[in-house]
């Protein structure tokens, strides 16, 4: 995510948007991100989510004991008749208009603490439910991969060719799954011994007239993972390049090779 999109999303303008506080330039400036960037988009989606699962959870209704004390107060409060004169009717109208204010008040403000109160709570438990929602996501989407990388293996098609260092690295090794026939390659990295900070493994698939580079092996990487399938291969080897690896690999022997049986 470059800095554009760090620093938008950091400006709340996407909040403001959401609740119309924006001016006619921010509404312009929030629908541009939104068309322009996926990332924003999704965190635009978001939010209204939330909005929406908080308005749910916040929606409360007025307590029935507050209707039935201004009904009361209305019905129980004496009409002053010292004298028939038409202003009576108007006056205690205006009392009970008084009394239901000063309740309605009171109500007002008893919900409006109350409303405060559980939308704090509510929106910690949205905030919650959303970070369970992403972990399941994470977590399913993790299992579907051990299950693909399970089947591969499993394969009747799949060959298996363990990779083991020599002297240079005698604590290095590695296991590579190839399947011809469905084009796939993995390669699971057991153990790499430390290189200086400016070395790093680089694995090669040999062809005829060329080595390929399958990419680096990192410590981050001591892991079964899914490397380009190269057709016609007769080989795989690791050999020790400069930080970030190179196009062609260097002239030093290989720290471990092997030779494929799908080609022989």
């Amino acid at each position: 995510m470059n800095d554009k999109i760090n620093t938008f999303l950091n400006s709340d303008l996407l909040n403001k948007y959401l609740i119309g506080q924006t001016t006619a330039s921010e509404t312009l400036e929030v629908e541009h991100f939104i068309s322009e960037y996926p990332e924003i988009k999704k965190a635009y989606e978001t939010l209204q989510d939330k909005l929406e699962f908080t308005a749910q959870l916040n929606a409360v209704k007025a307590p029935a004991s507050v209707l039935n004390a201004v009904l009361d107060a209305v019905d129980d409060k004496p009409v002053i008749t010292l004298k028939p004169k038409r202003t009576t009717k108007w006056y205690s109208l205006a009392v009970a208009a008084c009394v239901v204010a000063l309740l309605f008040a009171g109500s007002s403000a008893y919900l409006f603490n109350q409303n405060q109160k559980l939308s704090e709570e509510n929106q910690v438990i949205v905030d919650e439910i959303f970070d369970l929602r992403s972990d399941i996501a994470n977590n399913n989407n993790t299992l579907n991969e051990l299950l693909e990388q399970f089947k591969q293996l499993n394969n009747p098609e799949t060959e298996k060719y363990v990779l083991k260092g020599n002297r240079r690295a005698k604590n290095l090794k590695t296991i590579a799954y190839i399947n011809p026939k469905e084009k796939k390659s993995m390669i699971d990295v057991v153990s790499l011994p430390q290189l200086p900070d400016n070395k790093v493994y680089q694995i090669w698939a040999e062809l005829q007239d060329k080595m390929v580079s399958l990419g680096v092996l990192s410590e981050a990487d001591r892991r079964l993972q899914e490397i380009p399938y190269t057709e016609d291969a007769l080989g795989l080897s690791i050999s020790i390049e400069p930080k970030g690896g190179s196009q062609n690999r260097s002239n030093d022997t290989p720290v471990a090779e092997i030779s494929l049986k799908i080609n022989e």
